[in-house]
């Protein structure tokens, strides 16, 4: 009898470890997977945070055009339109057609972001004007008669002057608040149209030049009565005048700060005439100052002010 107690404790003993044994089995694998899951999350987060971070900092509009894509259609990454339309607008920033072509479909068909035939119309447009085929043909179902206007994220950025170069160049500060209040209705930088009066006027409404160009931002009779400026010593006026021409020729040579600068001094013919700045030292003197005041090469531009833009394709060779 204490022979099979004996036995049957054993054999119980041995059941239980034999338990333990396989419990503990169970408790080291759950603790394994728990771990992989926990480090693949570590490691998903730390992807994501680089992956963010080499976004911020490419800037490269071929890379950029072919991760919108990748978040417009979710093709190996979540879908994610807004990012999408996000990443084309900053490729479109950086000059690339296709960006421009991309979110202008986007806006046509209000996908990430909010329909508006207009803003699509204006990227169309502006990607067309880059001899993008596929711009082209969508111009032909877009109406010619809706107002186009530019999407926020291209609209140039009014921002705070700096305070020592505001010091430098910009001493009125009532004027300087009237260009930044009336530059949203021109879609223009007030940085550059204040960089114009500066190099033109000296910030002095009633300058006149050898040439009778007039008032704060210069303007010469036959483009104050081009662009329905009345009094040329009114500063609202003659700011809005100058404004309306700085759209025109930023459209005409297709956002290109330099070229720009050069035709408001030497008229957009001469310009032309020498396929980029005219080799007058007035001029480019006149240029040298404003790309001091105003630090960007290139500004949004509405293609469809003009009839047809200019050949010159760039002024990049003076950089």
């Amino acid at each position: 009898m204490n022979g099979t107690l004996e036995r049957f404790l054993i054999w119980h003993d041995l059941l239980i470890t034999q338990k333990m044994q396989f419990y503990m089995q169970k408790l080291v694998v759950l603790t394994s997977l728990i771990l992989c899951t926990t480090a693949t999350l570590a490691n998903d987060s730390l992807l994501d945070v680089l992956s963010e971070a080499m976004i911020a900092n490419e800037e490269d509009p071929h890379k950029l055009v072919i991760l919108a894509a990748k978040y417009e259609h979710a093709e190996g990454l979540p879908m994610d339109r807004e990012k999408a339309a996000e990443l084309y607008c900053r490729a479109a920033r950086l000059g690339s057609p296709d960006a421009l072509y991309a979110l202008g479909w986007m806006y046509a068909n209000g996908r990430g972001v909010q329909r508006d035939d207009s803003v699509a119309l204006q990227l169309f447009l502006m990607a067309a004007g880059e001899g993008h085929v596929h711009a082209q043909k969508m111009i032909q179902y877009t109406s010619a008669m809706l107002p186009s206007r530019l999407p926020d994220c291209l609209l140039p950025a009014i921002e705070e002057e700096d305070s020592e170069e505001a010091a430098i160049y910009y001493t009125d500060g009532a004027i300087a608040n009237l260009v930044h209040k009336l530059a949203p209705d021109y879609q223009v930088d007030p940085k550059l149209v204040l960089a114009v009066i500066s190099v033109e006027s000296a910030f002095n409404p009633r300058a006149v030049s050898p040439k009778n160009a007039q008032g704060l931002m210069q303007l010469i009779p036959e483009t104050a009565q081009r662009f329905q400026v009345s009094n040329p010593f009114d500063p609202e006026e003659n700011i809005k005048g100058g404004m309306a021409y700085l759209r025109w020729l930023l459209a005409f040579f297709k956002g290109d700060v330099a070229l720009v600068a050069a035709a408001y001094n030497a008229g957009e013919g001469a310009v032309e005439k020498y396929r980029g700045i005219p080799p007058y030292q007035e001029t480019v003197k006149y240029v040298e100052k404003i790309r001091t005041r105003y630090k960007k090469s290139m500004h949004p531009y509405q293609a469809n002010l003009v009839q047809r833009t200019s050949m010159i394709v760039s002024s990049d060779h003076l950089d």
